[in-house]
């Protein structure tokens, strides 16, 4: 698919217009493009819910109001509500250089504590088994065997993977932070195919005049010769070539998301999981299994990239350390033999809904 290079939004003799300056203040800062779409968004939706008044003519009680129409009449989550919040405070902040006392005691939408979803080990292989062979499903076993997060293994360059040592390097993960997770020996051999695959696909664009992949910050200008190497090539590349949205230069990215959340999605409904698993269930059972196969909490972080140890801690739930290694008070109750004969004949008669099967 090609995108659009943004464009500048200035012209001849006239200032840059407010959303252009909010990006270029973005890019100033290194932020994602992925928080520069979602903060772009959320400071169009709020002016224009204003009559499309300047933001320096509004304050507090506009804030105010926009948020609570975002709970109230949109329905929308506390992380959703904070995120809109952001928005607004970096625009206020870092944009306008407007420094105002409602700011600072502006309140945050308080976000639920959430279990995360976990797979057994048993419907994680069910899973996996029902992928077909191909670039998805080895992605997905990546994904479980590493423990890294969609994006973090759709960006893997080439030169990330390091078959001698056995561990991938996961470049620029959550909070701009490199870390090291182990190489699944069982992939070895096919990540050793996809890599010979990506670097053929190179020389043949390279042939054909281009094999120009995007860079991070300013590595192109450092090294010119950085994005035709073969080492800085995605280890899974798109099909197609496609149009870089910030410089408009055609070349080849990595797989898109969707390929993989639509094979997950795929694959769990052929083997009839009824638990709502997506990629990033799979880094959840990767770091409930690695708990309950012995690995100390501290270096289940590392491997996570948590902060916070905290954080990692959640995943204690499952491990007979929370609700499910607790004895309820009813099982341990004396029961009479009457009650005995009638709850031996309730677990032998099938659930509601579901015939007994004939012999």
């Amino acid at each position: 698919m090609d995108y659009a290079p943004v464009s500048s939004g200035i012209t001849q003799g006239q200032p840059p217009r407010l959303l252009e300056q909010v990006r270029r203040q973005i890019r100033v800062l290194h932020y994602s493009r992925r928080t520069e779409q979602a903060y772009v968004g959320w400071i169009r939706r709020f002016i224009l819910a204003n009559g499309k008044r300047h933001s320096r003519e509004m304050g507090a009680d506009e804030v105010a109001a926009f948020l609570t129409a975002l709970a109230m009449d949109g329905n929308v989550a506390a992380a959703t509500q904070n995120q809109a919040l952001s928005a607004l405070l970096f625009l206020y902040r870092h944009v306008l250089g407007v420094t105002l006392p409602w700011m600072d005691n502006v309140v945050r939408a308080k976000r639920p504590r959430r279990l995360p979803v976990v797979l057994s080990k048993e419907e994680v292989s069910q899973l996996l088994g029902a992928m077909p062979d191909g670039t998805p499903a080895m992605m997905a076993r990546l994904l479980y065997g590493t423990g890294m997060r969609l994006m973090e293994c759709l960006r893997l360059r080439i030169k990330d993977v390091d078959f001698a040592r056995a561990e991938i390097c996961v470049r620029s993960g959550k909070g701009n932070k490199d870390r090291r997770v182990p190489l699944p020996m069982s992939l070895k051999a096919a990540l050793l195919r996809q890599r010979c695959w990506a670097v053929s696909l190179h020389a043949s664009d390279l042939a054909g005049g281009r094999g120009q992949v995007h860079l991070p910050h300013a590595l192109a200008r450092k090294y010119p010769n950085a994005d035709t190497a073969p080492g800085w090539q995605y280890l899974f590349p798109s099909r197609m070539h496609s149009r870089d949205p910030r410089t408009g230069r055609r070349g080849r990215h990595h797989l898109s998301e969707e390929v993989l959340q639509r094979a997950v999605k795929r694959a769990r409904l052929q083997v009839g999981i009824l638990k709502p698993a997506t990629c990033h269930t799979l880094r959840h059972s990767f770091a409930t299994h690695l708990l309950d196969a012995g690995c100390d909490i501290r270096t289940l972080q590392e491997l996570l990239g948590h902060k916070d140890v905290t954080t990692t801690q959640l995943y204690t739930h499952v491990l007979g350390r929370g609700a499910g290694g607790a004895c309820s008070p009813l099982d341990l109750l004396p029961v009479p033999p009457s009650q005995a004969e009638g709850m031996a004949a309730d677990a032998q008669r099938p659930p509601i809904g579901l015939k007994r099967a004939t012999p």
